[in-house]
């Protein structure tokens, strides 16, 4: 999926984080948990299987996986 956000949060290692816009330079390893955006993005038609609504945010599943954060673009590399 390639869509812009304002910002995605995460399941870190040590907890929760988020990535808003500009945000410094980051390579992280993920752990099983939610890939959470906000209900306002307007997904692609064939990548909206992929997520589930819950209060006000788009989540998807994730057993771990790896982000880099780098010129303002998030890469997520997910099991």
């Amino acid at each position: 999926m390639s869509q812009e956000v304002d910002a995605v949060t995460l399941p870190g290692k040590t907890g929760e984080f988020q990535i808003l816009n500009q945000h410094a330079p980051i390579v992280s390893t993920l752990n099983e948990g939610l890939i959470k955006l906000d209900k306002t993005v307007n997904i692609e038609d064939k990548a909206k299987s992929f997520f589930k609504e819950t209060h006000d945010k788009l989540t998807y599943d994730i057993k771990g996986g790896v982000v880099e954060c780098k010129d303002n673009k998030v890469i997520v590399l997910v099991d």
